[in-house]
């Protein structure tokens, strides 16, 4: 490995600090321009999970948002998000409505999985990211050939 092989980064907010020591994982990671965000839920400053789908995705992408901007990034940087649900068929149109005020033209690449449970049972959806700071400027989409 050569000195100028970028180095691994861990962020983590004052208010996630918690986590990363009881359970042993930062925010994100950051390698270069690529950063990596862990699962992010709808929980609010006090831990306790938001009321209903559309609370919680308000929170659980507040939260992604501190996360990158602690990594240097930013919402526009997002590349791909996957979305973990325990509702996939009900919560999606409320899930899909509050992710578009969040990503208004710099759509990402998305999943969405439907599960069984998240840490906490009155959590609904959990969402997770992968960025590269600094390429928010989008190129006009250019449809695909066969």
């Amino acid at each position: 490995m050569s000195s100028t092989s970028p180095k691994r980064r861990h962020f983590n907010t004052p208010s996630t600090q918690a986590l990363y020591d009881n359970y042993h994982f930062p925010q994100a990671t950051r390698v270069g321009d690529m950063i990596w965000v862990s699962g992010q839920v709808g929980l609010d400053a006090s831990l306790r999970p938001g009321k209903g789908v559309e609370e919680q995705s308000h929170l659980a992408f507040q939260s992604l948002q501190r996360a990158l901007d602690a990594a240097g990034a930013s919402l526009a940087d997002v590349v791909e998000l996957m979305s973990f649900h325990t509702n996939l068929h009900g919560d999606m149109q409320t899930f899909s409505k509050v992710k578009d005020q969040y990503f208004r033209s710099q759509y990402p690449s998305w999943t969405a999985i439907g599960i069984l449970e998240l840490a906490m049972p009155e959590l609904h959806i959990e969402i997770r990211a992968v960025a590269v700071a600094g390429c928010g400027q989008l190129e006009t989409a250019k449809p695909m050939r066969d």
